[in-house]
């Protein structure tokens, strides 16, 4: 079942959702997880999982009981129990792929969270639940209005609906402690619910909220991170990262849960490189360690007295150095070393399909053309008739004329005088 957002093509079929998932319908799915036992058939006499997965607006998920045998099917918009009234959401797991995400989010089978299903929706419900999700936007905007005349250090994030339109739930994030009790009593009398505030983090609102990340995919939190693990700044010094604030932070103004993906790769290859404070005794003097490249095994040292110049040695060279200091014995000196380090051919772009240069647009186009013609003057059809003696010869330089009548002039006023 899709939704009124989903963009359709002409042919009806959905080409993706306009609200990044966050519908609640079984159309498009966020953070679901695939049924691959959905075509196998159970052994003989055991009976089918009677718990059900049932989600909500922005990924929120909860398991309910089908005491009434209901025939459910994933995608089913059902009515379930709320505190108080009822929900509505969309089934979005059933069958033994239950039990494995109860274990997993440490959920018993006859825990008291586990509320039940009363029946599938009718379109009264779904009506209902419609016209309640309709109003959270200006609810939204109303309720932070409300937050700034009070003064509250807390920022409103989100608000949902539940499905019989009788409760709200505010999602916010603060730094501090907020005393809201106040904010509860003019949000009740505003829109005339029952209010329930909850408090998120900083990485469950960016998953709530969505958005792209800097590698230009769709965040992870929003589509299939359902963990949120502690992620610190040693997981980039592991990874020889710069610490830059404005690199490693997320969309939620935190580290990036990404730092943590290839991290146990790194711990894993980091297990035969020496301590970084290890001091290297040679020939020439004490070697300080600056830098390394840890899967192709180099590693940059430097003398204490002469640190002007870097020498790249390889692993298996810097452990020979260490294992003679152990012996009270120094190494050759970092030239000799580095002079036995094999330098691999740098691989350039290689133009095997028969593609353009990837810097074609870089140099400046030359927009003047060299061997351009000029169109000639247009010559008027009067002067090209008349003779060249009736022509008026042109007067070349008109400073000497100049001169010329000024010392006639000049030679008459004396001759006048005389």
């Amino acid at each position: 079942m899709g939704c009124s957002s989903c963009a359709t093509g002409k042919d009806g079929v959905p080409k993706g959702c306009k609200s990044n998932g966050s519908c609640a319908t079984g159309g498009c799915e966020k953070l679901s997880v695939f049924d691959w036992l959905s075509n196998m058939t159970l052994p003989s006499g055991e009976e089918r999982f009677n718990i059900f997965e049932v989600r909500f607006k922005n990924g929120r998920k909860h398991f309910y009981n089908n005491p009434n045998n209901l025939t459910l099917s994933i995608g089913d918009i059902v009515a379930v129990e709320g505190n108080p009234g009822h929900d509505v959401g969309s089934i979005s797991l059933a069958g033994e792929l239950v039990k494995v995400q109860m274990k997993k989010r440490k959920v018993a089978i006859d825990s008291e969270d586990i509320k039940k299903i009363y029946r599938k929706a009718s379109q009264k419900d779904i009506d209902i639940w419609q016209k309640a999700r309709d109003k959270e936007l200006d609810t939204q905007t109303r309720g932070r209005e409300i937050i700034s005349r009070l003064g509250l250090k807390m920022k409103l994030s989100d608000v949902e609906y539940q499905g019989d339109g009788n409760k709200a739930t505010f999602y916010y994030t603060a730094d501090t402690r907020v005393d809201f009790r106040q904010l509860i009593r003019d949000l009740a009398g505003a829109f005339s619910i029952r209010v329930e505030m909850k408090q998120v983090g900083a990485r469950q609102e960016a998953a709530r909220l969505g958005g792209v990340g800097s590698c230009g995919r769709e965040l992870c939190c929003s589509t299939w991170l359902t963990d949120f693990r502690k992620v610190t700044t040693s997981a980039a010094r592991y990874q020889q990262l710069s610490l830059n604030p404005l690199k490693l932070a997320g969309q939620c103004g935190k580290l990036k849960c990404c730092l943590n993906y290839e991290l146990d790769t790194y711990l894993d290859a980091l297990e035969d490189f020496p301590k970084q404070d290890k001091v290297l005794k040679t020939e020439k003097g004490d070697a300080v360690f600056i830098k390394m490249d840890i899967f192709k095994e180099h590693l940059w040292y430097t003398y204490k007295e002469e640190r002007a110049k870097w020498f790249r040695l390889t692993l298996e060279q810097v452990k020979e150095i260490i294992d003679l200091n152990k012996n009270n014995e120094v190494g050759l000196s970092l030239d000799e070393y580095e002079s036995e380090v094999e330098e691999l051919p740098k691989v350039d772009f290689e133009n095997v399909v028969g593609q353009d240069s990837l810097t074609r647009f870089d140099a400046p186009k030359n927009r003047r053309r060299r061997n351009r013609k000029r169109p000639k003057k247009k010559v008027a059809a009067e002067s090209k008739q008349k003779p060249r003696s009736e022509k008026k010869p042109m007067v070349k330089n008109n400073r000497s004329n100049r001169n010329k009548r000024r010392n006639k002039k000049s030679n008459g006023n004396n001759n006048q005088k005389k």
